[in-house]
């Protein structure tokens, strides 16, 4: 950035600006840890406007602009890998609206995801999307997050109804429809979903609430092998219990949380599956079924947890699962991942990489949300080996090759950011030039979020 460039900020914004060093390193990296680079200078908007002026101030002094808002993307979206200026929304935090009649609300893209459901809860309403982070709406739209609920309610954008969205041009517009359904014209709206604010900044968001669950339990299923994990889940949503949850957790991450959470947890390949149903008799037919289908899977143990208490137990553990493992191995660096493949392609896929990681020695973890084919591998390894973080790689490469070669997708929740870049560009060799072309059309001059995806 020029020097008259955030000059003309400073002018503009005055006190919202700030190019302090501890604001800028803040504002440096994401929650993956793996590259840092410094914006020149942070603004802290709190209205539609500011991000108006900041594109035109951008569009006049040739800077980039880096949304950012809570930090907890793992991929790179929110590192200003060209300086300029990150843009930092976390101040647009108002829920303005819920519609309880509508099963809506409106936000700013600010707000995290657990606020929203602090507020709905008294309308007997919530998000249901889950990423495990306390990410905010806004970011969630920007890479279409997905996490625990996805396999019952689907991800970010079966979720969202319409947006508000700045365009590096000054003008905004209104994509999608409060309506429940719309054939109107092109789907603009999910062209931004998802697209890491490369194409626009997305100012408020109308989404989609769901009624909470009457009656609701848990099962905690644990297997001799991830393979046998997996191929339950096929058979569990196969059997058309529409679970609410379909987790699966390995036996290294049990054992981390166990360590870190002070649980005794059974340390093997386990399932969580979270049932809900408007009864308890019709809760109690899907557990009868689920238990059968567990056993003939080969469970070697199966609990129930019925309790609130319990229930929030076991989503404790799997959140702070990758807190946990980061903690069992402390100064190591770590690269997390995620793939998703059809479901019936799950277990080849990951037990594949298992095989991989254990012939080359590496620390890995699996978790994943088994239901909808989406999976995690937590890579670990000390900085300065150089030799292990090369069969990091290429056991990353050669999951990431599978995927695809079974038609799957490179990143089913985190992603592209700055780590999938090339893994796109195989996924999608036919339509990565319409994709640039989308790119220059509505950002000429590659004023917004660049270095990301392409």
């Amino acid at each position: 950035m020029l020097p008259e460039a955030l000059q003309a900020l400073k002018a503009h914004f005055g006190g919202n600006l700030s190019t302090a060093p501890a604001v800028l390193d803040a504002h440096g990296h994401d929650e993956s840890r793996i590259d840092h680079h410094l914006p020149d200078a942070v603004l802290f908007v709190s209205s539609e406007q500011d991000v108006l002026d900041a594109l035109a101030l951008a569009r006049q002094h040739h800077f980039p602009i880096v949304p950012f808002a809570v930090g907890s993307s793992l991929e790179g979206q929110i590192i200003p890998v060209q300086g300029g200026l990150s843009l930092d929304l976390s101040g647009l935090n108002r829920v303005l609206s819920i519609e309880p009649g509508g099963f809506q609300a409106t936000v700013e893209p600010g707000v995290t995801y657990p606020e929203l459901n602090r507020q709905a809860r008294r309308h007997g309403l919530f998000w249901a999307v889950d990423p495990g982070a306390e990410a905010s709406l806004g970011g969630m739209a920007s890479t279409n997050a997905s996490g625990t609920g996805a396999v019952r309610y689907g991800t970010t954008r079966d979720n969202i109804l319409e947006m508000r969205v700045a365009l590096a041009d000054g003008r905004v517009i209104r994509v999608g429809s409060r309506a429940r359904k719309t054939s109107a014209g092109y789907d603009l709206k999910n062209l931004f979903i998802g697209a890491e604010g490369t194409l626009g900044i997305i100012t408020g968001l109308t989404v989609r609430l769901w009624p909470l669950p009457a009656e609701v339990v848990v099962l905690r299923c644990t297997f001799a092998t991830i393979r046998e994990a997996a191929e339950c889940a096929v058979l569990i949503m196969g059997a058309a219990l529409q679970p609410e949850r379909l987790e699966l957790i390995d036996e290294h991450e049990i054992h981390a949380v166990n360590r870190y959470l002070k649980r005794d947890y059974p340390e093997r390949p386990t399932l969580w599956i979270e049932l809900a149903a408007p009864s308890r008799a019709a809760l109690e037919d899907s557990l009868n079924v689920c238990r059968e289908l567990c056993q003939d899977a080969g469970a070697q143990d199966i609990h129930t947890a019925l309790t609130p208490e319990e229930r929030s137990a076991i989503w404790e553990a799997r959140h702070k699962a990758y807190t946990a493992m980061g903690a069992l191995h402390p100064g190591h660096a770590q690269l997390s991942t995620d793939a998703c493949v059809p479901l019936h392609k799950l277990p080849e896929v990951l037990d594949f990489t298992r095989q991989r990681c254990e012939q080359r020695g590496l620390t890995a973890s699996f978790v994943g949300h088994v239901g909808d084919g989406n999976f995690h591998v937590l890579f670990q390894a000390a900085p300065d080996d150089a030799a292990t973080w090369q069969a990091i790689h290429t056991t990353y490469d050669e999951m990431m090759g599978l995927t695809l070669q079974v038609g799957g997708t490179c990143t089913g929740e985190h992603g592209v950011g700055l780590h999938k870049k090339k893994y796109v560009a195989q996924e999608h060799a036919d339509t990565l030039d319409l994709m640039r072309d989308i790119k220059g059309l509505l950002d000429p001059q590659n004023l917004l979020n660049p270095g990301k995806i392409f």
